[in-house]
């Protein structure tokens, strides 16, 4: 190739053009044109060096604000995540030691801390998101609590520290979504503290505070007492958040178990509902066994009184066939017998007999009556004991059900919110593709442009040697 080199050093206007369209096209696409064979080939432009180099391309497709809010809501997605995940894998209550959780108030630290106005002060000025989280305290009267507490306790001294406080207690009373959710729902009084393009008062802000409902599911016992708050650096650990290429048998796994957690969900509510009816029927024998026992008390209580009337009655009886007995012998002895007279005491001896032997053959029944009723209250009675028993245990079964669905419930919340994190990914992802398909095609058509160019510089070369020769 020396001999087709041109031996002249000044470079010809003709050359210089060519030399500038080369240096344009190549920089344009990275990529050179070589000649292999009968064939020009496309190679990566990584060995040529090319004076002076071409400003590059000035592309500025989003803004930086908004690349801001979204790289934020990212970090906070991936931090609640990881810190749902191993927490429910630990088991355990989490303590102010606990690297995930510390990483997740580092987080939410920068997201409070994004797009806040700058107040000016005697001493300075001054950037904190302790004004927007006192908010709270006069939209919602229960976070008062929470207010109380962060300003009464020792050794904070700036409004960072106290900040960090109240996210910790929050957490603590598993409200903290509710509270964010409560103040990003008034942008007119967070315009106060942000600026309007503020995480807070975007988007971003109102699904940071949907994730936060999934931390209701782990419990946090963090002591603040000898915690410096005021003079701690956050900085986010990005290592804790990076995944290796397991990444997807993981998220496989992990919809296999949203799945199982689903199916269970589902059969405890169907347990649940059965359970509450089988309660519910238990309940009403009880109280129909109750009302008959009362009525059977009753009746007891009348029988009762119907034997005391009779016994009553057989006393009188037997003293008036006492009396009876004792007039006829006086008489016998007194006086002659009188036919008629003692005609009507036989007679009336007879009925008293007869009325007697019907008032003993009445206690009779009223004492069996009496005994079978005593048989019954007894038996009542131990069923009565049997079925509290059997309903006393099932109301602690459908406690521990209640307490399992709610588990369950939020279980699948956090599987709902990671589901949606997966949807979006996935139209990221799709997006992503959508691009890189329209950058190939501009590249083949960029090709097409650089094969025809080629051509053109390999004639346009051609008559220049021609033309030197």
């Amino acid at each position: 190739m020396s001999d087709l080199t041109p031996q002249s050093e000044t470079p010809t206007p003709t050359t210089d053009k060519i030399t500038q369209a080369a240096r344009e096209t190549i920089y344009l696409c990275n990529f050179r044109v070589s000649v292999d064979g009968e064939w020009l080939c496309l190679r990566e432009l990584n060995d040529i060096s090319l004076t002076p180099d071409p400003e590059p391309a000035h592309e500025d497709p989003k803004d930086p604000i908004a690349i801001e809010r979204l790289n934020l809501m990212n970090m906070a997605k991936l931090s609640i995540k990881g810190l749902i995940e191993s927490a429910l894998n630990l088991g355990r209550t989490l303590d102010s030691d606990y690297a995930p959780l510390q990483q997740f108030f580092v987080v939410m630290e920068h997201c409070l801390k994004h797009g806040l106005k700058t107040k000016k002060t005697f001493l300075g000025q001054n950037k904190s998101f302790w004004g927007a989280l006192e908010l709270v305290e006069k939209l919602t009267p229960e976070a008062g609590e929470i207010t109380a507490s962060v300003k009464d306790l020792p050794g904070l001294k700036t409004p960072l520290g106290r900040g960090r406080a109240w996210l910790r207690l929050a957490l603590m009373q598993k409200k903290l979504s509710d509270y964010m959710k409560t103040i990003i729902n008034r942008k007119d009084l967070l315009s106060e503290f942000y600026e309007p393009n503020a995480l807070m008062m975007e988007e971003e802000g109102a699904v940071i505070a949907g994730l936060l409902v999934g931390l209701n599911v782990i419990d946090a016992n963090l002591c603040m007492k000898g915690e410096d708050l005021d003079s701690q650096v956050g900085v986010i650990d990005f290592s804790m958040y990076l995944k290796d290429g397991g990444h997807s048998s993981k998220s496989a796994e992990g919809d296999g178990q949203i799945t199982a957690i689903l199916d269970q969900k589902n059969y405890v509510e169907e347990l649940n509902r059965h359970l509450s009816a089988s309660v519910n029927n238990l309940q009403a024998k009880v109280d129909a066994l109750e009302k008959s026992n009362t009525k059977l008390t009753e009746e007891l209580a009348v029988a009762n009184n119907r034997i005391i009337t009779l016994q009553e009655d057989v006393e009188r009886v037997k003293e008036e066939s006492s009396f009876q007995l004792e007039s006829r012998k006086a008489l016998r002895s007194d006086s002659a017998p009188d036919g008629q007279a003692l005609g009507e005491t036989r007679k009336q001896l007879k009925e008293e007999t007869l009325l007697r032997l019907d008032v003993e053959k009445e206690l009779e029944v009223q004492i069996g009556m009496k005994q079978e009723m005593e048989l019954s209250m007894k038996m009542l009675e131990k069923d009565i004991c049997e079925k509290q028993d059997a309903l006393v245990e099932l109301r602690q079964q459908l406690e521990d059900l209640r307490a399992i669905n709610q588990q369950l419930s939020h279980k699948s919340q956090s599987s709902d919110a990671s589901s949606k994190q997966k949807s979006e990914a996935i139209a990221r992802l799709e997006e992503k593709i959508n691009q890189m398909t329209g950058t190939v095609k501009q590249m083949e058509t960029s090709e097409k442009h650089l094969v025809k160019q080629a051509r053109n510089l390999n004639s346009a070369a051609g008559k220049l040697l021609q033309l030197q020769q």
